[in-house]
């Protein structure tokens, strides 16, 4: 009988009643789809780099190794040298190594230098290869290979010309020997797409003529020349390794990091990315809060909103009183009210969100690499629901013991 009541009391008052559905829908929406890309950055971010067993490089930090070779962010310590990579990259621990050099931009893009391997073995989301939306890889010595975000931000298409710039804050163009876009990667939403990647044998052509960070004054080798040339690089930023066998990682890491020749690290990319994303992961938990602030606000608005009401149900609420209602039956019909409100509510919003998501899915993959899970809600999430009618049913106990306490005298006056 309590349900029937609530339910006709809810629908006789069905404007405000919506209006208060709705807010909750939409606060529950924003407050899962928060979750959604809370939990979808970080499995993108946890899968920037996959299927790579090891990160190379000079001594430093396990992030700040990752954050240069993986994020292109900052700049490595030092360089491995060439004789040191072919060591490494000959023990039989090894099933593949692709070498990176670093240190060139193009329009504050980073140049990447590597091998035709890099477009083989770089995986990321759990695998996925680099596909090519225009072109093809490196075949010539002055191909380059552009990311989506480069290609997007500077309209550049197959056949375009780039000039690659000294440094990462430099005037200083190696304007001499341009490259031609060969092609443009399909959106990853990883660093690859802010990269212009070229060839190892590239990079050492374009700084043919100069020494210690600057071009030799009234010195330009025509480029015949240079492609006649020996270009193999003296040494290399980082390299990525991957092993035979798992059993193996270890062991070639420790072999790695106690080299004799140099100061050499080794790193697990994904040890490294936890490592990085407890530090820049505290905006998650930002969202979080925002996202759950808003429902709180949506419940009193709730909770305002019976109160609000108690003036207009005081006679009804005298009636129930003068029929022998118990305290309890007045008490529960309020609470079952907002229960009801807050469990529509919060089921409207999944609906809303899950309903968002197969429309714009796809689109945000396209737009921003970023891929949202389309499973229901898991356990934090189906906390969260509880937790809002939960509240729900704890803001409108104030409403309804103020309505149990006005008297029945006061319910039946006539106010003029």
């Amino acid at each position: 009988m309590i349900l029937r009541l609530a339910f006709a009391s809810l629908l006789a008052r069905a404007l405000t009643v919506g209006m208060t559905v709705l807010a909750i829908a939409l606060s529950v929406a924003l407050f899962l789809g928060v979750e959604k890309v809370r939990t979808g950055a970080r499995a993108s971010f946890a899968d920037t780099i996959s299927n790579t067993d090891l990160i190379m490089g000079a001594r430093s930090g396990s992030v700040q190794l990752l954050l240069y070779a993986v994020f292109r962010i900052g700049n490595a310590t030092n360089n491995v040298t060439w004789k040191s990579y072919q060591e490494i990259a000959a023990r039989p621990e090894v099933d593949w190594i692709v070498p990176i050099s670093l240190g060139d931009s193009h329009r504050q893009f980073r140049v990447m230098g590597t091998t035709p391997a890099f477009f083989d073995r770089y995986r990321y989301r759990g695998g996925r290869p680099l596909a090519f939306a225009q072109g093809k890889g490196l075949d010539d010595l002055y191909d380059a290979v552009v990311g989506a975000d480069v290609a997007a931000a500077l309209g550049y298409a197959v056949g375009d010309p780039i000039v690659v710039a000294h440094g990462l804050a430099s005037f200083a163009e190696h304007a001499d020997q341009p490259f031609r876009v060969a092609g443009v990667l399909a959106k990853t939403g990883t660093p690859v797409d802010r990269t212009v990647i070229v060839s190892l044998e590239a990079i050492e052509a374009i700084h043919v003529d100069w020494r210690g960070g600057a071009k030799l004054p009234g010195q330009t080798t025509p480029v015949e020349a240079i492609r006649g040339m020996d270009l193999t690089p003296s040494a290399v930023t980082a390299a990525l390794i991957g092993v035979k066998s798992r059993l193996q990682v270890f062991q070639l890491q420790r072999r790695i990091n106690d080299y004799p020749g140099e100061p050499l690290l080794a790193v697990l990319p994904g040890l490294a990315l936890q490592e990085l994303w407890q530090i820049v992961g505290v905006a998650e938990m930002a969202l979080v809060g925002v996202s759950g602030m808003v429902i709180v606000t949506a419940l009193i608005g709730m909770m305002a909103m019976i109160f609000a009401s108690l003036n207009e149900r005081r006679r009804e609420m005298a009636i129930y009183r003068a029929m022998g209602a118990r305290p309890v039956t007045i008490l529960g019909l309020f609470v079952l009210e907002a229960v009801l409100i807050a469990a529509i509510g919060a089921m409207l919003g999944a609906a809303v969100l899950y309903a968002g998501l197969a429309v714009a899915r796809p689109w945000i993959d396209a737009a921003f690499g970023l891929w949202l899970p389309m499973e229901g809600p898991g356990g934090r999430e189906a906390l969260a629901l509880l937790a809002v009618v939960a509240a729900a049913a704890l803001v409108s106990v104030l409403p309804a013991l103020r309505a149990y306490r006005l008297s029945l005298a006061d319910g039946m006056m006539v106010r003029i």
